[in-house]
C-alpha cells in the first residue's frame, strides 16, 4: 500500500479565492482514492488542524503532494505558518533531527539532518505569470525556470528534511488567459505519469 499526503496550500486572502487550487486539490484526492493499492490522507491549510496530527501525516506517507498558488512570488502566509509550526513540531520527531553539522566541524554537512529519506514530494504551483516570463530573454524572470528560482527554497526546505522531489507541474497565466478544463486535462495526464513512477518504484 503507498501512501499519499496532499496538501492544499491555498486558502481564500483579499481577491484570491483559492478555487483552482481547491480543485485540484479534490481532484488529486479522487484520482488516487479511485486507484487500487493508494491510501490517501489531506489537509486544507485554511482549516483548522492539529500541529501533532500534521507530523504523523509527514511521518505516514510515502508521496507528499503540495498544491500551492503564489501569491507575491511565494507561498500564502496560511501555507507558511503550517509549514513552520508543523516542521518545528516535527523536531527529533520524524521531520528532522538537526541541521546536520556537528560542533567539532560546524563549516560541513549543513542539511543532512533530515529524517523522511527515503520520502518524495510532488510540487504543483499556479501562476498570474505567463509561461513566457520565464522562458524569454530580457522577461521578468530571467530566464530561470520555476524551480531553479522562485521554488528554489521550497525544494530546498524538503531537501533539508531528506525528501527528494519525484516530479512538478506548474500552472501559468491563470487569472487572465486561464483554460481550466485543459489545464486540468494536462494535469490529469500528468497525475498518471506519477502513478507510472510510483507503480515502479514499489
Amino acid at each position: 500500500m503507498k501512501h499519499i499526503f496532499i496538501i492544499n496550500g491555498g486558502h481564500p486572502f483579499a481577491h484570491s479565492g483559492g478555487k483552482f487550487n481547491e480543485t485540484l486539490y479534490r481532484n488529486t484526492i479522487s484520482h488516487f482514492q479511485a486507484l487500487d493499492g493508494f491510501e490517501v490522507k489531506h489537509t486544507q491549510v485554511g482549516d483548522d488542524y492539529d500541529v501533532a496530527v500534521e507530523v504523523e501525516k509527514f511521518k505516514w506517507a510515502d508521496i507528499i503532494i503540495y498544491h500551492t498558488p503564489i501569491w507575491w512570488f511565494q507561498i500564502p502566509f496560511g501555507f507558511k505558518k503550517y509549514i513552520d509550526e508543523v516542521f518545528t513540531e516535527g523536531h527529533q520527531n520524524g521531520i528532522y533531527s538537526s541541521d546536520g553539522r556537528s560542533r567539532s566541524n560546524p563549516e560541513i554537512n549543513y542539511g543532512t539532518g533530515g529524517l523522511m529519506h527515503g520520502k518524495q514530494y510532488v510540487l504543483t504551483t499556479s501562476w498570474n505569470a505567463p509561461k513566457a516570463a520565464f522562458t524569454l530573454e530580457n522577461e521578468f524572470f530571467d530566464q530561470k525556470s520555476v524551480d531553479q528560482g522562485a521554488m528554489f527554497g521550497f525544494h530546498k526546505m524538503n531537501a533539508f528534511t531528506g525528501m527528494t522531489c519525484l516530479a512538478t507541474h506548474h500552472f501559468h497565466d491563470m487569472e487572465k488567459n486561464a483554460d481550466v478544463p485543459l489545464e486540468l486535462e494536462h494535469y490529469n495526464a500528468f497525475l498518471k505519469s506519477i502513478v507510472q513512477k510510483l507503480i515502479t518504484k514499489f
